[in-house]
């Protein structure tokens, strides 16, 4: 598919997927706006709180962690949010979950190593996804979840103990489908079609979404613990020099059942839940 072909969406079939396990469920398909996850977010302090996917064909002012922008043209990204209300027990390692979710959604078994090999799928802590393999590391996508500083009005499910404990979730999730330039960026993009010739964004976006949904209905009654183990065989930080954004400088070694990095520094063993960190470019082997 080129960026300028139709897209046809898979808003029914991921309606009729995930509507039992979100009653009040919408599906919603925009051609242009700021921020899917902007708009969520603005709906939810209107008092919308009910289920909802949200995709954009463009974003003109899409954001990342720490207010990154995310550059997307018609055909060439996936770019969606999903908003719900959740009451987890624990909210740490969210973004962790999420990102296993989508990683094993694009590529449930990671390819041997080898150069005639797809890239394959990892995961770096916090939010981000990444292709490794013969071609090095490269950004394929990035997720960014926030919630709502208030209670959402409505429980989604029967999982939900009780409403004044669920708070309103947007999942915002932008994925490259078609190769980018690298220009101005401090790392190279992957794309979707490094990992399977010919996916597009609406194919990726059906088997994203009901798994996704489902993953959020476990991580709210059992939180990020089973996911550890999952997180772990795509962690493309482990055993790699990092530096923390205080400056400070370690080995990476995985993370804990909370979804903490574990980095042992000069000062010994730290469990970073919110510092940004960066790969030392020379400790970087290939995935």
């Amino acid at each position: 598919m080129s960026a300028a072909s139709p897209i046809r969406w898979p808003a029914e079939a991921i309606w009729e997927a995930v509507s039992p396990l979100l009653p009040g469920f919408t599906v919603e398909v925009l051609p242009t706006i700021d921020s899917t996850n902007t708009e969520l977010m603005r709906r939810a302090r209107n008092g919308q709180c009910e289920p909802t996917l949200l995709v954009a064909e463009q974003q003109t002012a899409g954001r990342g962690r720490l207010g990154r922008v995310w550059q997307s043209d018609v055909g060439a990204s996936l770019m969606m949010s999903l908003g719900l209300p959740l009451a987890p027990q624990d909210w740490s390692g969210l973004s962790l979950a999420v990102g296993v979710s989508v990683a094993e959604s694009l590529q449930p078994v990671l390819p041997a190593l080898g150069a005639d090999q797809p890239a394959r799928v990892g995961l770096k802590w916090p939010n981000d996804l990444w292709l490794g393999g013969a071609a090095g590391d490269r950004k394929l996508g990035g997720i960014l979840v926030e919630t709502a500083s208030f209670v959402a009005p409505q429980a989604a499910s029967a999982a939900t103990a009780s409403a004044s404990t669920a708070r309103y979730v947007v999942v915002g999730i932008g994925i490259n489908v078609l190769p980018r330039s690298a220009e101005g960026m401090s790392m190279p993009p992957g794309s979707l079609q490094d990992v399977e010739p010919g996916l597009d964004a609406p194919t990726a976006l059906l088997r994203i979404v009901p798994p996704l949904v489902a993953m959020l209905r476990s991580f709210e009654g059992y939180g990020f613990g089973p996911m550890q183990p999952r997180f772990t065989a795509r962690d493309v930080l482990q055993g790699r020099a990092v530096t923390l954004s205080d400056g400070h400088t370690g080995t990476a070694h995985g993370v804990g059942d909370d979804g903490a990095l574990l980095v042992h520094t000069a000062g010994g063993m730290q469990a970073i839940t919110s510092s940004e960190i960066s790969v030392r470019p020379t400790a970087v082997p290939p995935v």
